[in-house]
């Protein structure tokens, strides 16, 4: 079986020559050099085409997440794990946009840090535990601020379906028949576009819908 080779890219030698020694007690994973900056890392990955390269972010010369962009855009073959003490989610979506496949804390013990090698050495994605929680709370976020942007009046799905038929025209009975629910639910449901959209009937209703485009006719 073909060894995973490696490449180190740190500024701390104390570091890489920890790495190197944790590497080099597992017998299917080879070494294939150390870089002490971002810029080195990325010439040095072009020279040894490494399956992998363990990438620190905060380098000299050329920063992690640069030299990830530089080596992913000349070589997408090429694995990166960035090897960080920085647990902001911030950085593990700079990093996942530069075209990282991994994303590990330097506090990672020795057995997990092989398996994150591993499981990106298959073609698979690692994400560090501890950053997992805040990578989906940050989605939660960001899928939040989407829908606010896109929903500013906070309606429902069943609420828009509601107002769209009264801009058209339909009256309770035409509503409840077409969206199959009864005219009573379909009051419940005015009522609350009412109140979400500051206004007192449904005129006033699908007028505010237009104006702000919340609808299409």
């Amino acid at each position: 079986m073909k060894k995973i080779s490696v490449l180190i890219a740190d500024d701390h030698a104390l570091m890489r020559e920890g790495l190197r020694k944790i590497l080099s007690m597992e017998d299917k994973i080879d070494v294939a050099g150390e870089a002490q900056d971002g810029a080195a890392a990325a010439e040095m990955a072009l020279a040894l085409n490494p399956d992998i390269i363990l990438m620190d972010i905060n380098m000299p010369v050329t920063n992690g997440i640069e030299a990830t962009k530089i080596i992913k855009s000349k070589n997408p073959d090429i694995k990166v794990i960035a090897l960080t003490i920085h647990d902001q989610e911030e950085y593990l979506f700079e990093l996942i946009k530069a075209g990282a496949s991994g994303y590990v804390l330097k506090d990672v013990s020795p057995g997990l840090l092989i398996q994150a090698i591993f499981e990106v050495a298959r073609g698979e994605s690692f994400i560090h535990p501890s950053m997992t929680t805040k990578m989906l709370n940050k989605f939660s976020r960001l899928s939040t601020l989407s829908r606010q942007k896109n929903n500013p009046m906070g309606l429902t799905r069943r609420e828009y379906d509601v107002l769209r038929l009264v801009a058209h025209g339909d009256s309770n009975r035409s509503i409840a028949d077409k969206l199959y629910i009864s005219e009573k639910t379909v009051k419940n449901h005015l009522t609350n576009i009412f109140q979400k959209l500051g206004v007192e009937d449904r005129t006033q209703a699908a007028i505010q819908a237009m104006k702000n485009k919340l609808i299409d006719l």
